[in-house]
């Protein structure tokens, strides 16, 4: 039996593109009969070692800095008989999901000296940013430190996008081939059909449109903006409503906006994202900083209008305007330009979804990316 072991600096129950991405790609390995091991942080109070649905995953102890967003690995007698565990196994591939991570550079050094081959996969289009200056200044030589000494252990950089094999060039990196973000058409389509209607919970009239987001609520999504761009086309659509799915750092800020209509749902779990998604006409992610963004898939999937930013892969997929809606950046004006239009026109909003979806479950299905890694590595 093939066995592939994945680095993952963050994974479920931390909802993420990320996350979804190694969840997908180990599970779709699993149904080909390949032995799959996740390494990812103990960021919770999870067990640092457990088997869910087959897959073996260890959890590194780690430090939760900037809450959570950039775990680092501690170096202690837990990481070291983790380690033992793992060094015990002989693995065909080891797949590290990014490369900016100390979890990173500990997952390019074991599959250069544990495994047959060894590869990162790139899930960014830009550096990191909290918005501060110095902070900013320090996160990009770090980034580059630490992709220097990556590059060291490993040769084989991929990319969920081209956009992000061209990001890769930013560390003279020459990114190989594109193993695309991708859905689970199956699991998409039977929580559809299930009997739930967020309409009703939230008592949104039947005629409404719903603008939706999903994923974190900091400031590099953009959702600020949305925020502010919605207010305003409240004036024009005061049927409408905005909804955004997710936590974070804005979550207080966005919520003592008071803003109407807007409803802020917190942490969600997936199937709610679904279930969102089921109910809302336009999707909408203003984002400075994606790779191939699992958001806006799951939304094509839901048969969701889409509003994003050029800013990454999904351009792959609304490669015009009559697939939807791509932004030159997230300025309040241009996301509120965008919502207008798509809301002032059903017949384009409905003509481009179904556009948009069809090229999705064409070329964007984890069935296609899984066949090209075992094909390729295994």
């Amino acid at each position: 039996m093939k066995k592939v072991c994945i680095f993952s600096a963050q994974y479920l129950p931390t909802v993420g593109g990320v996350e979804r991405y190694t969840y997908n790609i180990a599970k779709q390995l699993q149904k080909k009969g390949i032995d799959v091991t996740i390494v990812t942080s103990r960021i919770s109070k999870l067990k640092e070692f457990e088997i869910e649905n087959g897959i073996k995953i260890y959890r590194l102890p780690c430090y939760n800095l900037m809450n959570g967003r950039f775990p680092t690995v501690k170096f202690n007698g837990e990481y070291r008989k983790l380690m033992r565990m793992l060094k015990k196994q002989k693995y065909d591939l080891v797949i590290t999901n990014t490369r900016f991570y100390i979890h990173s550079l500990v997952g390019v050094t074991f599959g250069r000296k544990y495994a047959k081959r060894n590869i990162v996969i790139e899930h960014g289009t830009s550096h990191m940013s909290v918005h501060n200056a110095i902070l900013d200044k320090m996160e990009r030589i770090f980034e580059h430190g630490i992709t220097w000494l990556v590059k060291r252990q490993c040769n084989e950089f991929y990319g969920v996008s081209q956009a992000c094999l061209e990001w890769l060039g930013h560390f003279h990196i020459n990114g190989i081939s594109t193993l695309y973000n991708a859905v689970d058409m199956d699991d998409i389509n039977n929580l559809l059909n299930r009997k739930d209607d967020m309409r009703d919970k939230y008592s949104i009239p039947e005629n409404a449109i719903v603008i939706a987001y999903t994923g974190r609520l900091i400031e590099e999504k953009g959702v600020l903006q949305l925020q502010s761009a919605f207010q305003n086309i409240q004036k024009c659509f005061p049927n409408s409503y905005l909804i955004m799915a997710g936590d974070g750092v804005l979550y207080q800020r966005l919520k003592e906006s008071n803003t109407k209509n807007m409803i802020l749902m917190g942490q969600v779990t997936f199937e709610e994202v679904v279930s969102l998604l089921k109910v809302s006409d336009i999707f909408c992610l203003p984002s400075v900083s994606e790779g191939m963004p699992t958001s806006v898939m799951e939304a094509i999937a839901c048969h969701n209008f889409v509003i994003t930013t050029e800013r990454g892969g999904a351009k792959e997929i609304i490669v015009d305007d009559s697939y939807g809606i791509i932004l030159e950046n997230n300025k309040k004006d241009l996301v509120e330009k965008a919502l207008l239009r798509s809301m002032e026109n059903r017949k384009y909003r409905i003509s481009a979804t179904e556009k948009s979806y069809e090229r999705l479950i064409k070329g964007f299905t984890w069935e296609k990316v899984a066949d090209k890694i075992e094909h390729e590595f295994l």
